[in-house]
C-alpha cells in the first residue's frame, strides 16, 4: 500500500506539523465565483491561457501591490503556476551552471533542490530576530571580492514571517539590502507568500516597494492566503524581464478558469472577509502552539511569529532534532527536522532545531500533538 499523501489519507491519531497545508475550516466556498466563470466567461476561461496570465488578474495584483507601495503595471506582473515556478523561472533567467546565490541559513527548504538544479554555489548568511544580516553578506562579499570570485547573481529572501524561522526582515535591513544589492548589481528574489496573514506588528515595506532600479523579483501566491490548490502565483518584475520569463515558460500558461475565479472572488466583498477569518485563525493556532511549547519543552526556545504558519525551535546542542523528528515520527506526529532547511551539507550543518507548522491542526490538536511531541523529546533528551 502506498505511503499517505494528503492529510486526509493520514489516520486521525496522527498529527501533522510537518507542512503548510491549509487550515480545511478556512477554504473558501468558491462555487459561485466557478459558477460565474462557467456561464458568464465560458469562451474566455475553456480556451488555452496568455503565457503572460489573464489581462484582469495582472491589473487587479498590479493595484493590490500598488496599495503597498510599489509602481507596477499590468506589463509587471507575469501569473504563474505557484510561486515554485516563479522560482524556477527567475534560476531559468539569471543562472548558469556554477553560479552563486544567496540564501539565510536557514531558508525555504523546497527552494533548496530547485536552486540545486541549476547547479549553483550557495552563500550562506545568518538572521536574528531582525531578519537577514545585511551586514554580513556584505562582509561575505567583499571577501569573496577580494578572492577574486565572481560575485553571486541572486539573493534569495523570505522577508515576512519567514520559513522556517518566523522572522520579519526590519525596514532598515530592508533599504540596506536594497543598497548593497544596487550596488554590486546583484538580483533579489523576495518571496512574499504570507504578507496577507499577519497576525500583530507594523506592515514592513515590501522589498519591491523599495525598488528603484529593477533589482527586485517579487513572488507572490495565492497558496497560503486563499487555497493552495490553485496553484496560481505571480513574479512582480521589469516588463522586459517578464517578457523574457514568458517564452522560459514550457507550459501554454496557467489556468484561465482559476484565474478568473480568484479574480472575482479578490474583488467581491467575500475576499476582505477571509482575510479576516485567516488572520483570526492563524492567531489562535499560534498562540495555541507557543503556549504548549513552552509548557511541554521548556528547554526548547520559541521565535513567535507575528504571522505565517510555522514556529522554529531551538533545542539545547545536545538534542538532535532529526532524531527527534525520526522518533515523533514513528509517535504518529510529523514536523520536519531542521537541518532540512540548510543549504550545506555535512557535519557543519545545525541538528538542534525543527520547525512545527500549526496551519492545518486545530487548538484542539496542536494541545495533543505538542503533549506527546514533550513525551517523546523527554525520551531522547535523558530527562
Amino acid at each position: 500500500m502506498p505511503a499517505p499523501h494528503f492529510p486526509s489519507e493520514f489516520g486521525e491519531e496522527t498529527i501533522l506539523f510537518d507542512s503548510g497545508f491549509a487550515a480545511p475550516q478556512l477554504l473558501p466556498s468558491l462555487t459561485p465565483f466557478a459558477l460565474a466563470a462557467l456561464t458568464e466567461h465560458r469562451e474566455e476561461v475553456l480556451q488555452y491561457a496568455s503565457g503572460r496570465g489573464q489581462p484582469h488578474l495582472r491589473e487587479w495584483l498590479a493595484e493590490w501591490m500598488n496599495q503597498d507601495g510599489c509602481a507596477l503595471t499590468p506589463d509587471h506582473i507575469l501569473v504563474t503556476n505557484g510561486a515554485k515556478q516563479g522560482i524556477d523561472l527567475v534560476c531559468r533567467l539569471l543562472l548558469d551552471e556554477g553560479d552563486a546565490i544567496v540564501v539565510s541559513a536557514p531558508t525555504y527548504f523546497t527552494a533548496i533542490p530547485i536552486f540545486r538544479n541549476f547547479g549553483v554555489e550557495f552563500i550562506e548568511i545568518g538572521q536574528d530576530a531582525h531578519g537577514f544580516d545585511v551586514d554580513a553578506l556584505e562582509t561575505a562579499l567583499d571577501a569573496r571580492a577580494a578572492d577574486g570570485r565572481e560575485l553571486p547573481k541572486l539573493i534569495y529572501n523570505v522577508p515576512e514571517f519567514h520559513n522556517p524561522t518566523g522572522a520579519t526582515m526590519s525596514a532598515a535591513r530592508r533599504e540596506a539590502l536594497i543598497a548593497l544589492a544596487d550596488a554590486r548589481g546583484i538580483a533579489i528574489v523576495e518571496d512574499s507568500p504570507y504578507r496577507q496573514v499577519r497576525f500583530e506588528g507594523p506592515d514592513e515595506p515590501l522589498l519591491k516597494a523599495l525598488d528603484r532600479s529593477g533589482t527586485v523579483f517579487h513572488l507572490g501566491t495565492f497558496s497560503k492566503l486563499v487555497a493552495p490548490g490553485l496553484r496560481i502565483g505571480w513574479i512582480a518584475a521589469e516588463p522586459a524581464q517578464v517578457a523574457r520569463m514568458i517564452q522560459l515558460k514550457s507550459e501554454g500558461g496557467s489556468s484561465p478558469l482559476i484565474q478568473r475565479i480568484i479574480y472575482e472572488f479578490a474583488r467581491s466583498p467575500d475576499f476582505s472577509a477571509h482575510i479576516d477569518r485567516v488572520q483570526a485563525a492563524y492567531r489562535e493556532r499560534r498562540d495555541c502552539i507557543v503556549a504548549a511549547v513552552a509548557r511541554e519543552l521548556p528547554e526548547a526556545r520559541i521565535a513567535v511569529p507575528e504571522g505565517g504558519y510555522y514556529v522554529w525551535l531551538t533545542l539545547p546542542a545536545h538534542v538532535d532534532g532529526d532524531l527527534l523528528a525520526a522518533k515523533a515520527g514513528e509517535a504518529g506526529i510529523h514536523l520536519i527536522a531542521g537541518s532540512r532547511f540548510f543549504a550545506s551539507v555535512g557535519a557543519e550543518v545545525p541538528r538542534h532545531h525543527v520547525r512545527l507548522a500549526y496551519s492545518y491542526t486545530t487548538p484542539d490538536q496542536i494541545e495533543n500533538g505538542v503533549r506527546r511531541l514533550g513525551a517523546v523529546y523527554r525520551s531522547i533528551a535523558g530527562q
